[in-house]
This record gives C-alpha cells, structure tokens and sequence, in this order.
C-alpha cells in the first residue's frame, strides 16, 4: 500500500471507477417502477407471483455465503463476470419468452428468478471487496467512505433515471404520444410496451459483463480452474472458508453485533418499503405519484452518503446506533398516524435510514475484516438480511391474517379495499412495537458481548 502521505485520489484507481459504474449498471432494472404489474400483465397470477418471489429470495439464501467464499478463493474479478453473465442470461429469458403458453411462461420467469437470486449472490461481497483490496493496495484505505460516498450518490441519481424512464416506456400512451412527436405514424400497444423496460434491462446486463471483463483481481487468486483436482479443491476450500468465517464472526463480537444490528433495522424497513404503495394509497396519494414518490426517495442518497461519511468520522459506532434509533423509531411511529399527504415526511424519514445503515455497516465491517475472508464475510451480512427479511415476512402475512378475521368478525359487512385499508393500518401498529422490543434485546446481548471491548466507542 502507498505511503498516505502520498494523498492520491481513490478515483485515480481503475477498479474503483469501475466498481462504481459496474454497481450503477448492474442496479438499473428498468421494470422495477412497474414490478408487480408487469410480471401480472405478461399473464401471470398472484399466486405464481408470490411463489416467483420466494424462489428468487431462497436461491439468495443458499448461494450467498458460497458465492463469497469462492470469490475469496477464485477470485472477486471471477465471480462478478459470472455475475454478469447470468444477469444477460436472466434478462434474455424475459426478452424471447413465449407468452401463449401460461405453463412454459411461468417456467421461463422461475429460470429468470434462478438466475436473478444467483446473480444478486455473486456480486454481494465480491464487487465491495474487489474495490476495498483495490484501494487498500493503490490508495488510501481512509479513502473507502469517499468511495462510498460516491458509489450511493451515483446509484441514487441512476435509480432517479430508472425509475422515470422504465415507467415511461412501459405506458403505451406516453410512447405513443413520444412516436406521434417524431412524426411516426404506428400504433404502439401494451403488448409491445411491455418488454421494452426488459430491453433497456439487457443493455444495462451487457454493459455489467463488459464493465466485469475490464476489471482487475488484485489479490492472489487463479484465474481460472484448469483442471478437475484444482475444481475439486476449489470446492472444498470453499466450504472451509465458510465456515472459518462464520466462526470468526462468531467469536468477533463487534462483527457480530454490527450484523445483527443491521438485520433488525433492514428487516423492519425493507418489510414497509415493500408495502410503500398501499401506504402511499392510503394517505390519499394518486397512483401517478408513486414513481414520482420512488425518485424522490432515490434523490436522498445524493446527499445522505456525505452526512454519513462525517459522521463515521467525528463520532463513535454507538451514537451514530443511536441516531439511526431515533430516527427509525420516528418514522415508525410517525406513519402509524396516516396523515393525508403529510404522512409522506415520516416515510421519507424512515426510508432514508436505508442509505445510514448501508453506509455504517460497509464502513465497519470493511474496517474490522480482514482482506482474505472480507468478500465472505459481507455475504453472510447479506445472507443475514435475507433471512431476515424472509422470516419478518412470514410473520407478517401471519399477522395480517389474524387482523383479517379479526376485523371481519368485528364487522363482517367489511369487505373488498375498505378491509385491505383497515387491516393494513392495524398491522402498521405492530411495527413500532416490534422493533422496540427486538432492539432493545439486542443492546442487552451487546452490553454483555462488547463489556471487553472498545470497538463501539473508536472513531476514525
């Protein structure tokens, strides 16, 4: 690593700039303002909707951890061409599938959902880790906030244009209107619409792949499995390195505590955020809003990532805990009221602590974890979160199924949206609570686990 004294921008370093362009690319999915509904306008039920979600979230679950470790061995540069790969695959089966058919259609989306939770394994961890090794070995390692800074800045203000342009070409009205505009006289129809957001997608995979290609591995990895026995030690090399890292953040307290902390924040908010538009519907937002509302959220990580960074570098681990605490908390309980359109602020204000809590736990676990197991170790965060998220699921849709009857039994002429409105805004209640009392669990584990430590009160 250079002397720090040399002071050379972090963006000077090839892997770096690429990291930052490969997480913007590889993030601009141009169906996610439509999500839901273009997956039910290719023909698709509810129900095959539901099952198409937990397919792609259990495949995340079993590759994550094992993607890690054969990036920590392999190769990080390895694993994200991999990545690359799959996602041109992932995207080319929405692009030529077959729509007469519901039974082949349906096959055609759970490959797509494989290759997707796939996807999404292979780079958790590898890319972070790749740049962070990058830079700890051309640059600064003091740097990595200034890195994180910008690469939430640039996938904020990619998400903005994700965001506006997919919902764009998906409405066949405003790209007839764009067509009429450049004096084309067709008649553009839903069913042509409807893969254009797949195909903006597909650029974004080969520019993914081809960012991947140009990038650099800066550890000592094999660059390749020539040969059948190296394949064979590659995978059980894998699963050791699995489990080394599971037992060191295991024994690492801090790690641990810093994992499980942000399982807890990240479960709670990704569950709302999942219900956003409901939540929107409810305080009397029109359904045009909801993108323009989605693009506002993406416009808080233009400017939160600099906040972030001075705060890891004026005050502890522990206040900025307690910061993000109290502004959770407010959102929660501030959303659980429903104001008419002022209900908004509360909403923002939770959803923005998603770019604090990403921050924080790059920055820390970066800092605490040692360069051969990094990309390892960051999947099992990942890995932890989906779980998480898995599970608060469960527990919700439990949840709504005992206010259902419930409110039903109460009033049983309660039907239709009017009970979908009332029960939603009874299970929001649960979530102040919720998060209060798994919170307040957790810092009595963590009083006890870090009584012999000082990591929680360093600042850099």
């Amino acid at each position: 690593m250079k002397d720090i004294s040399e002071k050379t921008s972090p963006f000077a370093i090839r892997n770096i700039r690429l990291f930052l362009v490969f997480r913007v690319c590889f993030n601009s999915r141009f169906y996610y303002p439509v999500f839901s509904i273009f997956f039910l306008d290719f023909g698709l039920s509810l129900s095959q909707f539901a099952i198409l979600n937990a397919v792609w979230a259990a495949t995340i679950v079993l590759c994550e951890v094992p993607s890690g470790a054969l990036a920590d061995i392999l190769g990080r540069r390895n694993l994200l061409i991999f990545t690359g790969v799959l996602m041109v695959l992932e995207m080319a089966l929405l692009a030529f599938a077959p729509r007469e058919n519901i039974d082949i259609l349906f096959l055609f989306f759970l490959a797509n959902r494989i290759l997707s939770g796939m996807a999404e394994a292979s780079a958790s961890g590898a890319d972070e880790a790749l740049a962070y090794d990058s830079l700890q070995k051309e640059g600064n390692i003091n740097d990595w906030g200034m890195v994180l800074e910008k690469q939430m800045r640039l996938q904020s203000f990619g998400f903005i244009i994700v965001m506006v342009l997919g919902g764009m070409v998906y409405d066949p009205n405003m790209m007839g209107k764009a067509a009429r505009g450049l004096g084309l006289d067709i008649i553009i129809t839903k069913d042509v619409t409807l893969r254009f957001p797949v195909y903006l997608t597909m650029i974004s995979a080969v520019l993914t792949l081809i960012i991947a290609l140009m990038m650099k591995e800066v550890s000592n990895h094999k660059d390749e499995c020539r040969e059948g026995a190296k394949c064979v030690n590659a995978v059980t090399d894998t699963l050791k390195l699995t489990f080394k890292a599971g037992r060191w953040i295991l024994n690492t307290p801090f790690v641990l505590i810093a994992i499980l902390m942000g399982l807890i924040f990240d479960s709670v908010i990704r569950m709302i955020i999942t219900m956003a538009s409901q939540y929107y519907r409810v305080i009397e937002f029109p359904e045009a809003m909801f993108g323009i509302i989605g693009s506002a959220v993406a416009m808080l990580g233009l400017f939160i990532p600099s906040i972030a960074r001075h705060l890891t570098q004026h005050h502890t681990p522990i206040f900025n805990l307690c910061l993000i605490t109290v502004l959770t908390m407010s959102g929660l309980i501030g959303m659980c009221f429903f104001f008419p359109i002022f209900g908004l602020i509360p909403a923002m204000l939770l959803f923005s602590n998603m770019y604090f809590i990403g921050f924080f736990l790059s920055h820390y676990l970066n800092r605490a974890t040692n360069s051969d197991q990094r990309a390892t170790v960051l999947s099992f965060k990942g890995l932890c979160f989906n779980l998480g998220y898995g599970l608060i699921g469960i527990f919700y849709s439990i949840l709504l199924s005992f206010l259902r009857d419930e409110n039903q039994m109460v009033n049983p002429h309660l039907e239709g949206e009017a009970l979908k409105n009332i029960v939603f805004m009874d299970s929001m209640l649960w979530f102040p609570w919720y998060f209060g009392v798994s919170l307040a669990v957790l810092m009595l584990f963590a009083a006890l686990e870090l009584k012999h430590s000082d990591e929680y009160k360093r600042i850099d």
